[in-house]
């Protein structure tokens, strides 16, 4: 690659942006914004405002790099204007894949996971980054995620998928989070996922103990919190608009916070008063949202080449608008240390630094043997029949095995069922149902009904 090439400033196009977790970390790691498109008109202003005071960006600039809207939605941007960019970024909603939800994947109106490969597709960048919730790695969509590979394949992309950790990346916060990663051949040959760090993130009390005696409370009891609080965080849940409020997730996550000292109820307007004693059943004090932002990986004591720190060497993310939007806009960030340790990764890749490996093509390992031999073919197949072609195949699956496959087959693809003569039950692959930008799909109703209710 010449000189002049790989000193250019990479750029990015990133979708569903949030507040700006994934936003900060790949500017971190060397990518400038075209453009960050996000719903959620409290985030955007965040990110508008951010992109200003933290990453140097003009008034100017800042508000051309901020698109709000649906991100399907041709009036809110035009994705013909960034053909070629160098890498298209996003974290798409979680709930259609998330364990705490329903799970329904393509059928749930805020599924913008296939889109979004489409996306992919007609701008043509030379890297894709999308993250989403752990539960997109479960059984449930291995059909669903063969079907992202192989699309991607058909793009001239190599994709692959990861499960990354958080806490591996100095994040004091047990967050795993589902990677897919994608590259033009001749970039993908040079792209190795991050390295974990070696050292441990700091805990919870380590981390939050300055924040703790920020409003008054007595040494000595901030010092017993400290001991107490000796492990990293569970997971921040943000939750979306359709449930919940300003707390810290479910019981199982809540016990886990009471074993911290933290009551997880609800969040803090400040940190605790001199005096302050926690009541009767209540394990300490709750958090405020600078506190649970700093858990998220969003305090930095490395700004960005070219930005003046603030006082004491730290700088602050600023968030728009009341506690239950700003702690929403912080819990459901992707937590900008992973987001940086993925984009240097992806940045090496695209200025094809280190050394060049013999590609395995990922897109075709089989995640889902009955989907793949299903869309292969252009006739019904009973169970028997798909058990023995497997087998053909080198591929052995008990009854009970496939029949879980096509059922979960059924939840994201059109699956036909045709009854034989004999009684049996022969199969074939449909359409899949996910909105992938059709003007007839039932996504456009649904979000236009729930539009105040999707976060």
């Amino acid at each position: 690659m010449a000189a002049s090439e790989r000193d250019r400033q990479l750029e990015v196009v990133e979708i569903c942006a949030g507040a700006g977790g994934q936003t900060l970390g790949l500017e971190r790691a060397g990518f400038r914004h075209r453009i960050a498109v996000e719903l959620d008109e409290n985030a955007a202003r965040t990110l508008c405002r951010n992109l200003q005071d933290v990453l140097g960006y003009s008034e100017e600039e800042a508000k051309k790099a901020v698109a709000v809207g649906d991100v399907a939605d041709p009036e809110t941007w035009n994705p013909a204007e960034y053909k070629g960019v160098d890498l298209l970024a996003g974290g798409v909603p979680c709930p259609p894949f998330s364990i705490a939800g329903k799970q329904l994947g393509a059928n749930d109106e805020r599924d913008l996971f296939a889109w979004a490969i489409e996306l992919c597709g007609d701008i043509q960048p030379k890297a894709l980054l999308l993250e989403n919730v752990r539960g997109l790695s479960a059984n449930r969509f291995t059909a669903y995620r063969q079907h992202v590979l192989d699309r991607l394949h058909e793009y001239g992309y190599i994709g692959d998928w990861k499960l990354l950790h958080a806490n591996e990346f100095g994040v004091s916060q047990l967050r795993p989070r589902f990677v897919l990663v994608a590259l033009k051949r001749e970039y993908a040959e040079y792209f190795d996922w991050p390295t974990p760090h070696e050292e441990e993130p700091p805990t919870v009390g380590e981390l939050l103990a300055d924040l703790m005696a920020g409003n008054g409370w007595e040494k000595d009891q901030v010092d017993a919190w400290v001991k107490q609080a000796s492990d990293i965080a569970p997971t921040i849940v943000g939750g979306s608009k359709k449930h919940g409020g300003a707390d810290l997730g479910p019981t199982r996550a809540k016990r886990a916070w009471a074993d911290l000292g933290v009551d997880a109820m609800g969040v803090a307007n400040d940190a605790p008063k001199k005096g302050w004693r926690a009541p009767e059943g209540v394990p300490g004090p709750k958090l405020t949202t600078a506190m649970v932002a700093r858990i998220q990986g969003w305090h930095d004591f490395e700004p960005p080449v070219g930005v003046s720190p603030s006082t004491g060497g730290e700088f602050r993310w600023k968030f728009h608008g009341r506690k239950t939007s700003i702690y929403r806009q912080i819990g459901n960030a992707f937590p900008p240390p992973v987001a940086k340790a993925l984009g240097v990764a992806i940045r090496k890749a695209i200025h094809q630094e280190g050394e060049r490996r013999t590609l395995v093509e990922n897109t075709d390992r089989v995640l889902d043997p009955v989907y793949k031999l299903l869309r292969g073919l252009d006739r019904p197949l009973t169970v028997d029949q798909i058990i023995e072609k497997l087998a053909k195949q080198g591929t052995v699956l008990e009854q009970p095995e496939v029949e879980r496959r096509l059922n979960h087959l059924s939840h994201d693809f059109a699956l036909t069922m045709t009854t034989r003569s004999n009684g049996a039950i022969a199969y074939s692959l449909g359409e899949f149902k996910a909105f992938i930008g059709q003007d007839d799909h039932q996504r456009h109703d649904l979000f236009t009904q729930l539009r105040a209710k999707i976060s």
